[in-house]
């Protein structure tokens, strides 16, 4: 438009208003303060928190930095890129030779829900308080699942889209377009094997496991990688859909803007600033009663505008009390996107009571059916699942029987909200879809966590990988020279949960304004589309779709993961302006570099990264970050997420919380990333094992006699023992 305004900037500011000047004027009427201030700005002067808590008490103050108020890091400089390598997310992607990741905005996207969840958390609690968000911790989420497993992990990368877990993930050409494949369950494998005429492979016992299929890959894909250049992308996902496979057309930028299911359900939205118009992707938060705003104008600086009408702001009884004490969930989910919603209520205070079945239990128990597995009760040991569903209750009801759907009822009629993560069309082939509920519970907030958005695409099975493959980010990720890659091993799920968090305590809050429910009819594809928000904008905006880059940044540079001594070892180091490349060059021994202005820096880029790795090489990668980082250097230790658990930040500040419980070793549970006082929130109860809660639930709440409890036993209704699925057609 002229005056050099940032598109992105826009996006992430439609319809706020600008002031330049004195913040605390207009503090009297805020209801939340959201402050990134140097950490000495936030502790010191008018505008303290001390000082503004003492003068607003009612405040919200969500004070956010990179690493935490307290610990070893709390200085350090960071970057995007270099905060999501020490928080364990960039080790395990990428080329076996180097880790390669997304160049930016990955854990800003992320920070920014989860500090949305901890006002929205802290509004409901009705009183006011500061929550210190750290940025590290609030991007540890995507990596948790993993560090509870232990050091015992994978220490290598298996390849651009290999991954330990499963086998066929990954991203292939076709005749026409890039295909995702992400097959997981044993029945899937087996239909897989089938469509493409293979089924010898299914019929080889080697490959009964994703794990023994990833060992595999190379077999395997030999056999049927070439039969996807017979077809287009869009025809193989047609069949995909039919067979109930979780495929996905992985689309450029260009293509994905012109998709029209996306565009027919919202997904994107325009931005304007100043005379300047663009699209990018919408608020991904569909609720159906109180629908967010999307697109819109953004301020110039300095453009005020007209405040909204405030709304009355309700009052809780939670003095005391953890902030959503007394809010009551029903938790239907599986898996990790909607157990991570559920979690985020019970860490919270939330009263939570998750439902499985004894033959149709959570996935990420294990999906190893072989008789020694259930003979171990391996289901009950796996540590992600642990690690999603603490501070739950766990009951089992076998929801395909009346009297299993009758009991789930009772259970939704006295909650306050309900969410499920299913395909579209199970809830209601179940009887508990939302208008079936909503007559048990008229005031009933429910959340639904479909993959895709409704229309010929509503049916589509789907997984955190799918759903990073559908919404395109491969397409802007890795080496440029490479395919489109993957970027995370189920990047969709934690954004996927994060959102359906957010979504939910929005729908919460209006409740508790309004007293109506409404039900949240999420897609996890949308949910991944703020995370390739720049990308769209320039495409949309200029016409064009930014280079990928493998770890270069357009504007730090250099930026680069660098190769340190010991095995698999790297430092990412990322150079944000002249001062920090000064300080670089000083610690390298560059020192006649130091005046290199930023475009002669990029023409030189590959002539400074031999030199920066001519140091590294001969450093350990802990020891280099902390010379850089006395220096002024923002670098990182690229972190196994395998070994977050003994980082000393994450130890300093006790985010790491050993549990223990039945049929399972000691474990370490994360914790949430921002917290009231110097420790994080508690973990008051492990994951429940198989039915645990089931008297304490359906005998003690709802009221069933030991004789009722026995004959649903009886009929393998309820159960606290885990049972084979039954295949289909049995």
């Amino acid at each position: 438009d002229g005056r050099g305004e940032s598109a992105y900037f826009a996006w992430l500011n439609v319809g706020k208003r600008s002031r330049i000047g004195d913040a605390g004027a207009v503090l009297g009427g805020t209801d939340v303060l959201l402050d990134a201030r140097p950490l000495a700005e936030q502790k010191a002067g008018a505008l303290s928190h001390a000082q503004l808590r003492a003068a607003h008490p009612d405040l919200v103050i969500i004070a956010l930095s990179w690493f935490g108020e307290d610990g070893p890091y709390r200085d350090y400089r960071a970057t995007d890129a270099t905060l999501r390598a020490l928080a364990g997310l960039i080790h395990l992607i990428g080329p076996v030779e180097k880790p390669v990741a997304i160049n930016d905005h990955q854990a800003d996207i992320v920070t920014g829900i989860t500090a949305y969840i901890a006002a929205m958390a802290a509004l409901l609690g009705g009183d006011g308080k500061k929550l210190a968000l750290s940025m590290l911790e609030a991007n540890a989420v995507l990596s948790d699942s993993h560090t509870v497993v232990g050091p015992g992990g994978p220490r290598r990368r298996f390849g651009v889209n290999r991954f330990s877990a499963t086998f066929p993930v990954g991203i292939y050409p076709c005749r026409e377009g890039w295909l995702g494949l992400g097959i997981s369950t044993p029945q899937q494998w087996r239909d897989f094997c089938g469509l493409f005429g293979v089924a010898e492979l299914a019929a080889d016992s080697r490959f009964d496991l994703g794990v023994d299929r990833a060992a595999h890959a190379d077999e395997i894909e030999r056999k049927f990688a070439p039969k996807l250049l017979e077809r287009t992308a869009a025809e193989w996902f047609v069949d995909g859909l039919r067979h109930r496979l979780p495929f996905a057309i992985v689309p450029e930028m260009t293509e994905l803007l012109r998709q029209k299911v996306p565009r027919a359900n919202g997904a994107f939205s325009t931005t304007r600033i100043g005379t300047a118009r663009f699209e990018g992707p919408s608020v991904p938060h569909r609720l159906t009663l109180t629908p967010p705003r999307s697109g819109g104008v953004a301020p110039l600086a300095g453009e005020e505008g007209v405040a909204p009408a405030r709304a009355a702001r309700p009052r809780r009884e939670s003095a005391g009390m953890l902030p959503l004490a007394g809010i009551k969930l029903v938790d239907f989910t599986m898996g990790w996107a909607g157990p991570l919603v559920a979690r985020h209520l019970a860490d919270l205070g939330a009263e939570v009571i998750k439902i499985e079945a004894c033959r149709h239990y959570d996935w990420w128990r294990g999906q190893d059916h072989r008789a020694e597995s259930y003979a171990s009760k391996a289901y009950e040991k796996r540590p992600n699942f642990l690690a999603l569903n603490r501070n739950k209750m766990g009951i089992t009801l076998d929801l395909t029987t009346q009297e299993g759907m009758a009991l789930a009822k009772r259970l939704v009629a006295r909650a306050d909200a309900v969410v499920e993560n299913f395909s579209r069309e199970v809830m209601p082939k179940l009887g508990l879809d939302y208008p079936a509920l909503r007559e048990q519970n008229p005031e009933l907030v429910m959340v639904s966590m479909a993959a895709f958005p409704r229309g010929e695409w509503e049916t589509g099975r789907a997984y955190g990988f799918t759903l990073e493959q559908a919404a395109g980010v491969p397409t802007v990720a890795g080496p440029p020279e490479g395919p489109p890659m993957l970027s995370h091993y189920a990047y969709g799920d934690p954004i996927g949960g994060l959102n359906g968090t957010a979504s939910l305590l929005t729908a919460l809050w209006h409740k508790q304004i309004t007293g109506k429910g409404q039900h949240v009819d999420l897609s996890q594809v949308e949910c991944m589309m703020p995370m390739i928000a720049p990308w769209m904008i320039a495409q949309s905006a200029t016409g064009e779709t930014p280079a990928r880059m493998g770890n270069r940044h357009p504007v730090n540079v250099p930026q680069n993961v660098f190769r340190c001594t010991g095995a698999d070892r790297f430092l990412l180091v990322s150079v944000m302006g002249d001062a920090m490349w000064r300080a670089l060059c000083g610690v390298i021994g560059r020192d006649a570099w130091a005046m290199l202005a930023v475009r002669e820096r990029h023409a030189r880029v590959d002539e400074i990264e031999q030199a920066v790795e001519a140091w590294t090489a001969g450093q350990d990668a802990d020891a280099a970050m902390v010379v850089l980082q006395a220096a002024g250097v923002a670098a990182g230790v690229v972190r196994s997420p395998y070994d977050l658990a003994t980082d000393p930040q994450f130890v300093a500040r006790d985010f790491w919380r050993v549990t223990s419980r039945p049929y399972a070793d000691p474990h370490v549970q994360s914790s949430l990333p921002f917290r009231e006082g110097p420790l994080p929130y508690p973990v008051r109860h492990p994951a429940p094992t198989m039915g645990e809660h089931n008297r304490a639930v359906l005998g003690g709440i709802l009221g069933l006699s030991d004789a009722e409890m026995a004959r649903l036993e009886a009929a393998e209704i309820i159960g606290t023992t885990a049972l084979p699925p039954r295949r289909r057609g049995d």
